[in-house]
């Protein structure tokens, strides 16, 4: 049997594909709000801007600050069993927002899914980085972001596969249900399938001594670091108009053209968002790990040209006259879209000190969630709903969104920062783990 500290490359990759399904449910249960946006909102009576609350800050609110504490937790203490309980926990309030009956109702149901959702992440980031070292880091956690775009198209499938035969008759609560309980199950096939991998297996020779910092300790040693707070603001602001962009994406559909069959919609995004997406997130991990090994600034010159070429590809998306331009546009934008992910995990767990790996992630995600999960679904349906004063609904979106995607132009600068300053940070992380080593 393969012992902890040298797990076998059968083993690592079913983690990291465990991990990586977990990671997808994360985003289902995230992503399905958005897709049944327009039926949500029309059973419960929601403004556009209650519905960029829900989806949005009601949401990340409690997910970046529960994500804190089970990070330190996950420093210390078993990390697939807070896994697990995450998952059961998140599931458990996503079937409870199929019962909801009013906004206060349906707002509480997700401020319970964000508290579930905030366990995920952290343990899994620190799980892989004890299983594979740093030259592989950004193509193992290239493939665990790939849970994104997947869970996205699980999201669109699984709307089709549950809505009535037409668009017209779409079950929104049943959806909620169904998902809420398959996570459940899977929550209990993690805690039986996964074991505890060694903390710091991939960097240090003795293990025993791992002293865990203070809360305040390991906020200030990664604050420190320029690189990685640069990356966090440059996926942040890159994912405020990603966010903005699936919340309302099918609602802009439905008004530009309300002939267009839905259930062919749904699967249509589906496939896309399964296959570039996900195409991007891998391709861009692995080019970050063989552009990275001949300049490390390639970690941030790379995910700073993707954006860039999101940007004007993201505004035209809203401009085109016809569903089938708007899907083509999207196609490309979710390519480029997705290679910025792989590239700033990997930032966030090796510039990171061994013993803050789950910190580190939480507090990436702390700045990450609460600029763009909580603040581009919000700012876009506010938008919206001001644009609405003197234009039609169409218009006033196409006008909303374009001001949005506006917001890639911060990321892009975040990244070049990134690239300018990674390279001191890099050899700097290798030096503090040789420190923790010998000591």
């Amino acid at each position: 049997m393969t012992d902890q500290k040298t797990p076998g490359k059968r083993y690592r990759s079913m983690v990291l594909v465990l991990l990586t399904i977990v990671y997808g449910f994360n985003f289902i249960d995230r992503q399905i709000v958005g897709i049944l946006a327009p039926f949500i909102q029309k059973d419960l009576g929601l403004t556009n801007t209650e519905l960029g609350l829900l989806i949005g800050l009601a949401f990340a609110v409690f997910y970046t600050l529960v994500a804190i504490p089970i990070a330190w937790l996950a420093d210390r203490y078993n990390r697939v069993n807070i896994l697990s309980i995450a998952l059961a926990v998140w599931s458990g309030f996503t079937a409870l927002t199929g019962l909801a009956g009013n906004f206060m109702q349906i707002g509480l149901a997700r401020m319970g899914v964000g508290i579930g959702e905030a366990g995920g992440s952290p343990p899994s980031h620190s799980i892989i980085s004890d299983l594979y070292p740093k030259e592989e880091r950004a193509g193992a956690l290239g493939v665990y972001s790939m849970g994104i775009p997947l869970g996205i198209m699980a999201a669109y499938f699984a709307t089709a596969s549950l809505m009535g035969a037409t668009g017209d008759e779409v079950n929104w609560r049943r959806i909620f249900i169904f998902l809420g309980v398959t996570g459940v199950a899977l929550a209990v096939v993690v805690r039986l399938v996964l074991r505890e991998p060694l903390r710091g297996g991939m960097e240090l020779d003795n293990h025993a001594n791992i002293v865990q910092p203070p809360f305040l300790e390991s906020l200030k040693s990664l604050l420190k670091i320029p690189a990685w707070w640069s990356m966090c603001f440059g996926i942040a602001f890159g994912s405020f108009v990603s966010y903005a962009f699936s919340a309302f994406q099918t609602k802009y559909v439905v008004a530009l053209d309300p002939s267009f069959d839905f259930k062919t919609l749904v699967i249509i995004l589906g496939v896309i968002n399964g296959t570039t997406y996900a195409g991007g997130a891998f391709f861009g991990a692995k080019l970050a790990d063989k552009w990275g090994a001949k300049n490390i600034r390639a970690y941030g010159w790379l995910p700073a040209i993707a954006i860039g070429i999101c940007l004007p590809i993201g505004i035209a998306s809203f401009w085109v006259t016809t569903v089938w331009a708007h899907l083509a546009f999207t196609t490309f934008f979710l390519l480029f879209l997705g290679i910025y992910l792989g590239p700033s995990f990997a930032i966030a767990q090796t510039l990171a000190p061994i013993n803050m790996r789950a910190m580190s992630t939480a507090l990436f995600f702390f700045i990450l969630n609460m600029i763009a999960l909580g603040g581009g679904p919000t700012f876009a349906g506010w938008l919206i709903d001001v644009f609405k004063a003197d234009n039609a609904d169409l218009q006033a979106m196409r006008y909303a969104m374009t001001v949005t995607c506006l917001m890639f132009i911060p990321s892009i600068v975040s990244f070049l920062v990134v690239a300018r300053v990674l390279p001191n940070d890099w050899a700097a992380a290798e030096k503090r783990n040789q420190a923790l080593n010998k000591s």
